[in-house]
């Protein structure tokens, strides 16, 4: 096959795909992470791989990117962020213990967690919905496929509509950017008003 006919067969199923995205769902989750700055408290998130990636962008995005009229961006902190941390719990616990330990060490109730996962069955990601639910903090999952475990365990939830692990990862990335672009715009509405 041709290699740009393969790039952009590729490019063009990831777009007709993510149209079909539930945006309704992607809506209530910019409502809920602007509630929870309104609020002051925390958005905690994580994930695996390139989706620890997501995770660590998606909070530097809500730090500094939601900036708005020189006031503070959303308070956010990525699990998967700290190597130093991570290796150190998987060492002295388990692999699957590294956010969930973090979480009963930092959040508290009204906070939120926001998981990445493609498959929606990382073992880790299991446990710190677990975990967050039993604290009392809210919990958002991006996944893909049938939404594997997390389904049961979020309180919001959005799936990216395709079984390929490069374009649910794809996708999560676009969300977040889409998020991220609709929550500043929101908080210009509402420091302007």
């Amino acid at each position: 096959m041709d290699i740009k006919k393969q790039l952009l067969g590729y490019t063009v199923d990831v777009a007709q795909r993510i149209i079909t995205s539930d945006f309704d769902m992607l809506a209530t989750i910019v409502q809920r992470i602007i509630q929870a700055k309104t609020d002051g408290k925390t958005v905690y998130t994580a994930g695996n791989g390139g989706s620890a990636a997501t995770a660590s962008h998606l909070c530097n995005d809500l730090l500094k990117g939601c900036r708005v009229n020189d006031r503070d961006g959303v308070k956010a902190v990525c699990l998967a962020d700290s190597s130093a941390i991570v290796t150190c719990l998987a060492n002295d616990f388990s692999y699957e213990d590294i956010f969930s330990v973090q979480l009963k060490t930092l959040a508290t109730k009204g906070d939120v967690f926001v998981a990445f996962s493609g498959s929606g069955h990382s073992p880790n990601i299991i446990s710190a919905l677990k975990t967050a639910r039993a604290i009392g903090v809210e919990t958002i999952g991006f996944t893909g496929r049938d939404g594997g475990k997390m389904k049961a365990l979020c309180d919001l939830l959005l799936i990216a509509p395709t079984d390929s692990m490069e374009q649910i990862e794809d996708m999560h990335l676009v969300y977040e950017h889409a998020l991220i672009c609709s929550i500043k715009e929101q908080l210009k509405l509402k420091t302007e008003n």
